[in-house]
């Protein structure tokens, strides 16, 4: 990866790809990944009304699935983590593939970039949090932007959807985020967490407000063919493919789960199988971002380890599974397991 990301080139897509579902252009940020020469492409895009799903969360317990498939709102899981969002075509989405290097500097000058890109339309934003760009109305602040980041081998993705505009009922229903995560925020309901740019710049559109973040983060462009469009298909399908769309085993059923909400970090859950006082297999479920691939670490660490307080604490030690998930330290991971390892 280049020292500045920005400018970056911008990436267009043949008219016919306009609205088309999130799973295509999350496709998209793979294939430029994989295909275009190393370097530094930022793209948005607008979708219809749709819950993304962080890559380790369980469906049924983030989302109101019944009440997606009756408001005909498309499921979708991403690669990378962090929480579900709802976006429609009141939000703009931002795709960002970069190259490879470090991912904390660059994902703090993706953030700080869109951040300065609003401020120069008036709107009086900060960057906030492990991913949030919110927005200060009247004293009170707002998230108007998530943001979440995975690696491939080569390159990084980083991804944003920032509100204009939604549908307050859609979103609402179709969110069911646990209450703890609320609570810890000092919310009671999705719909507080949330303001709306259209609220500070009502005279703009969000076909502007699109135009806007990619002329002030890119000076150059590459437009993508049709056969480039194809093999982005190619990749969306998987996407859809059950497995990894619902595929989660839910950790409720586990020998031993226990949760935290760790402040810089998410929510993170572990559920151990245990069988004749031995780890035989290691399950992770939140909000988490991972640095690495968390659960081939823990599972690494932990599975065929004697379920005791000693052994535990030597496998944590020696392998630092922590490491892969932004945010946790080991007194985190040791304090999620010190009620079971009291025992």
């Amino acid at each position: 990866m280049t020292e500045c990301i920005f400018p970056a080139i911008s990436v267009s897509f043949p008219s016919n790809c306009r609205g088309r579902r999130a799973a295509f252009y999350l496709a998209a940020e793979e294939y430029i990944a994989t295909r275009m020469p190393e370097g530094n492409y930022l793209f948005t895009w607008q979708t219809k009304p749709t819950v993304v799903m962080g890559r380790n969360q369980n469906a049924y317990a983030e989302l109101d699935v019944d009440f997606c498939h009756q408001e005909g709102i498309d499921i979708i899981r991403r690669k990378s983590g962090g929480g579900s969002i709802f976006a429609n075509e009141g939000n703009v989405m931002t795709s960002l593939v970069t190259g490879k290097g470090a991912v904390e500097p660059m994902f703090r000058e993706y953030a700080n970039n869109v951040a300065a890109s609003l401020r120069a339309l008036g709107a009086e934003v900060e960057v906030s949090g492990r991913n949030d760009i919110v927005l200060i109305c009247d004293g009170v602040k707002g998230k108007i932007c998530g943001n979440a980041f995975y690696h491939l081998a080569n390159s990084n993705i980083v991804h944003g959807t920032m509100l204009y505009d939604t549908d307050q009922r859609l979103m609402k229903g179709a969110l069911t985020p646990q209450r703890a995560k609320l609570l810890s925020k000092g919310v009671k309901s999705v719909e507080s967490r949330i303001a709306l740019l259209k609220d500070v710049l009502p005279e703009m559109t969000v076909a502007q407000l699109q135009e806007h973040i990619v002329g002030s983060l890119t000076n150059r462009s590459l437009g993508l063919t049709a056969d480039d469009v194809r093999r982005i298909e190619e990749i969306e399908s998987g996407y859809y493919e059950p497995s990894f769309l619902m595929g989660r085993q839910s950790l409720k059923d586990a020998s031993v789960m226990c949760r935290a909400r760790i402040e810089g970090c998410g929510d993170v859950a572990l559920a151990f199988e245990i069988e004749n006082g031995m780890v035989s297999a290691v399950r992770l479920e939140g909000d988490y971002f991972e640095m690495g691939d968390a659960e081939s670490a823990f599972a690494e660490a932990f599975v065929s380890c004697p379920w005791t307080e000693n052994k535990l604490l030597e496998r944590i030690a020696q392998h630092q599974p922590y490491k892969t998930i932004r945010g946790m330290q080991e007194h985190h991971l040791v304090t999620m397991l010190n009620e079971y390892l009291k025992q």
